[in-house]
Order: C-alpha cells, then structure tokens, then sequence
C-alpha cells in the first residue's frame, strides 16, 4: 500500500527563522512560504535529493499547530508523509483494518495539490501519519 516517503513535516515556531536555518546553515533549497487556510498552516518546502522536509508554521490561533506547539515551544517532528496510488481505496482498506482517519473521512487537497488523509497517531505507535496520492 505504501510507497515513497513524501515528505517529513516539522512544527516550527518562527518559519523564515527555520527556513534560514535550513538555506543558509544547511545548504539546503528552500521553498517559497505558501498559506494554506484549510489546514491552518503557513508551510515551506525543502528539497532534498531523495525526499522533503515541511517546515510548518501555524496560520491563526486555531490551526491545530498552535497545539503542538503550545505543548512543545521549540516546534519538532509533526508528521511523516507517505504516498499512495489510491487514496480512496487505501483509506477503505485502513478503515476495514480499524485504523481510524481524521477529519471527515474524505481527502483533502493538500500543499503539493493532490488529496491527503491523515491518520490518527494513536493507531500508528504515536505517529501521526499523512497520506498523499502519488
């Protein structure tokens, strides 16, 4: 069912701070920022030869990463992403299997433009999980 790691997401309290960390002390290609309302977060890309790394920020007091990071000031590890063929049958299938998908049920268009779903961490030792049709 799985296929590549798309990405692995990082809460961070200041976004340019942690771009520039990420640009200017690690070398690395750094993303414009891109607001994405419907999931309450501010994110930024970088690319990395084999995979991303999401650099969040929230957008609003009510995005689910002023949670986070309420509980954890430094921001840290978010999510890991993975990619999928079909997002609608892997979800019937994780479903049937009792994993339990958060939100509606239904994908959402996530920041690359393709449907995400995550998935509840408690089923996943503690990771919360994003799934992204490839």
């Amino acid at each position: 069912m799985l296929g590549r790691v798309n990405h692995i997401a990082i809460a961070v309290p200041d976004l340019a701070a942690a771009a520039a960390t990420y640009r200017d002390v690690l070398g690395a290609r750094v993303s414009q920022a891109q607001a994405l309302p419907e999931h309450g977060v501010t994110v930024v890309f970088v690319e990395l030869a084999n995979t991303k790394v999401e650099l969040l920020e929230p957008l609003g007091p009510t995005s689910p990463i002023t949670a986070f990071l309420a509980k954890n000031p430094s921001g840290g590890m978010h999510h890991i992403c993975y990619e999928v063929e079909d997002i609608a049958s892997a979800r019937d299938a994780l479903k049937a299997a009792g994993a339990r998908v958060l939100g509606t049920g239904e994908p959402s268009v996530g920041a690359h433009g393709k449907p995400v779903l995550f998935l509840h961490p408690k089923d996943f030792n503690g990771t919360l999980i994003e799934l992204e049709q490839a």
